[in-house]
């Protein structure tokens, strides 16, 4: 199967900027973006709510990019086609990053679902970490227990 946008040639930064003007038309009242190796962030406010969405970033030192088959035999590629595979790379999933934002938002705002539901997983808790982050631990709990944690371990404060 073929990835979203395999073949963009809309820039990162462009796509970076639909997300913000996304973000703007359907009411945040903050947005931020940053990068470190390996991975980019976006995070902004909304409904009273911290979101944050970490994309990771392709590694430009992969094989995906580093080297093409002839037959069986693997061969290098030169810097310059390495550097454009990354940065097609790099295009596509912040592509895709825009894609995810606007639908849920417009799902949203359409009925078909609510703000807490489309972007659970995303949102900011008190310290630092994402909902999603916390509750992946309690979940693979569950399943392997089989049964439900107490209630105090979901926030609830009732045994």
């Amino acid at each position: 199967m073929t990835r979203y946008a395999a073949q963009t040639e809309v820039p990162a930064d462009r796509s970076r900027s639909e997300i913000e003007a996304t973000l703007r038309r359907y009411g945040a009242t903050s947005f931020m973006y940053g990068w470190e190796e390996g991975r980019a962030a976006v995070r902004f406010q909304l409904n009273g709510k911290y979101v944050a969405f970490v994309l990771p970033m392709p590694d430009k030192a992969d094989r995906q990019f580093t080297t093409y088959m002839r037959g069986s035999v693997p061969y290098r590629r030169d810097e310059g086609q390495i550097e454009k595979l990354y940065e097609q790379a790099t295009r596509q999933r912040w592509r895709a990053l825009a894609l995810v934002i606007k639908a849920k938002l417009e799902a949203v705002e359409s009925g078909i679902t609510t703000f807490e539901d489309e972007f659970l997983a995303h949102l900011l808790l008190p310290d630092g970490q994402t909902f999603g982050e916390w509750a992946k631990p309690q979940l693979e709990q569950v399943y392997v227990e089989g049964r439900m944690p107490p209630r105090l371990l979901l926030g609830t404060g009732q045994g």
